[in-house]
């Protein structure tokens, strides 16, 4: 399988609106920060995991090859507010959409015209299907194990694949969840910047330690602020085995 970050960024995205640090106006390519996905990838299956509203701009340079499902971690804006923008893909039928039942429950308020007894032309075909923690599914030849981890008093979802784990906008996790993810080799985790606490965000020092709870043998960073700073000086600030991600990085897992 191969994995490729869409987006690194959080929910403002980097360079920041409306702010001229350094990092912000960076030339570096790897400087500039869409909202946090990714898409997952075999021979034969794609899997979108979360569509914020950079998705367009995001897919605009890949083949334009349907998802096989489209996989959400939460319900907030800069994972699911792209939606819409995949309704292109609903010309090969049905978009596959997987989530937890509040996020399911949210969507039917957030986009409702896409739930109507009788839908208008263009809009997006969704199907929607719940997820639970701890009951894997197979879709194509990926099989995928839901997580449960806690983005400040949130219950979110987190997804491992084999030996390779996604999470995101994560703070805590529950003890019972951890031998899920035993066996982890391959571990992309949030890392929201250095310094200054956050309520539902895990830090770097605070993602390391989590990453060795894993044993992760290598570790990738994303859901990144401009806070980080440039992306080699940040990289050279991080222990063998870890590093931030970029938008456009493809990892084989």
């Amino acid at each position: 399988m191969r994995f490729t970050f869409l987006g690194t960024g959080t929910s403002g995205g980097v360079p920041s609106l409306g702010c001229q640090c350094e990092v912000c106006r960076s030339t570096d390519p790897r400087d500039k920060r869409l909202r946090s996905a990714g898409l997952l990838e075999t021979e034969t299956t794609r899997l979108l995991i979360d569509c914020g509203p950079d998705i367009r701009q995001q897919l605009m340079p890949l083949p334009f090859v349907k998802p096989d499902g489209v996989l959400l971690t939460h319900i907030h804006y800069d994972h699911v507010a792209g939606i819409d923008d995949l309704r292109a893909f609903c010309v090969f039928g049905n978009l596959d959409i997987y989530a937890d039942a509040l996020t399911e429950k949210s969507l039917h308020q957030t986009m409702p015209y896409c739930f109507l007894e009788h839908l208008y032309p263009g809009v997006p075909l969704l199907k929607l299907h719940t997820l639970t923690p701890h009951e894997p599914l197979h879709i194509g030849d990926i099989e995928c194990m839901p997580i449960q981890v806690m983005h400040g008093r949130l219950p979110i979802l987190a997804f491992r694949f084999g030996t390779f784990a996604y999470i995101t906008d994560m703070k805590t996790i529950s003890d019972s969840e951890m031998p899920y993810l035993e066996g982890v080799e391959t571990l992309v985790v949030n890392a929201l910047r250095f310094e200054k606490e956050h309520h539902s965000h895990m830090l770097v020092d605070e993602a390391i330690a989590f990453s060795r709870r894993v044993g992760a043998k290598r570790t990738y960073f994303t859901h990144l602020t401009h806070r980080i700073g440039f992306h080699d000086d940040a990289n050279r600030r991080l222990p063998a085995g870890f590093s931030f991600a970029y938008d456009g990085l493809t990892i084989e897992v």
